[in-house]
């Protein structure tokens, strides 16, 4: 067990404190647009594995990556072209997960497969975090199989002890699933309906 510290978003010392924690490798929660999430270094394989134990989860599931800039997309792709640049600046931040082409640089552990998921959440302090920590694998905050988090204190009961620090923004406005669209291929394709949809991607990509 750890002892799991607790500031408020609004705390002027609440990124710098999660900044360091995720230099050193260490596991943050915070507020997103959606619910709380639990976070390590992208790039860090034993950050990476700590979420895994300490959210109980199955090693097979790869970890989804928030970003807060459109500059870390270099680091975690291979795929870089028209669509995905016209797609992004309509639809980030917001309800978007892009499956793309990995980098060599995203460790295995994160991303067992060659695609990764990626999202901007729209969220000021999530977005203003994400900036200054660079890319976070991030998923919900709790034991896997328990309901989604939407406050500080469900974030507590279930990953207090677990994780180094939570940020406490209030209650979130809760699960809302995310479009997940594939880029990869010669065609978008959908994996998971949401509130963006396949005639929107392709209306502003010229695919219709």
């Amino acid at each position: 067990m750890i002892e799991t510290r607790l500031r408020s978003i609004h705390d002027p010392q609440a990124i710098p404190a999660a900044k360091q924690i995720i230099q050193q490798g260490g596991l943050i929660a915070f507020p997103t647009d959606t619910i709380y999430g639990v976070a390590g270094d992208a790039f860090n394989p034993q950050a990476i594995e700590a979420i895994f134990t300490a959210k109980q989860r199955p090693d097979e599931k790869a970890l989804p990556v928030l970003i807060g800039d459109y500059d870390h997309l270099a680091d975690l792709i291979i795929q870089h072209d028209q669509r995905l640049k016209r797609i992004t600046a309509a639809f980030w931040p917001g309800p978007l997960t892009l499956i793309l082409l990995k980098s060599p640089r995203v460790p295995s552990k994160l991303a067992p497969y060659p695609t990764i998921g990626i999202r901007m959440p729209n969220l000021d302090f999530a977005l203003a975090l994400l900036r200054e920590t660079g890319p976070l694998a991030t998923t919900s905050a709790n034991i896997s199989g328990n309901p989604n988090p939407v406050d500080a204190a469900s974030v507590m009961a279930q990953l207090g002890g677990r994780i180094d620090l939570l940020l406490d923004g209030g209650p979130t406005p809760g699960p809302t699933a995310s479009t997940v669209a594939d880029l990869t291929g010669a065609e978008i394709k959908i994996l998971r309906p949401g509130p963006i949809s396949l005639s929107d991607l392709q209306a502003v990509t010229g695919e219709v």
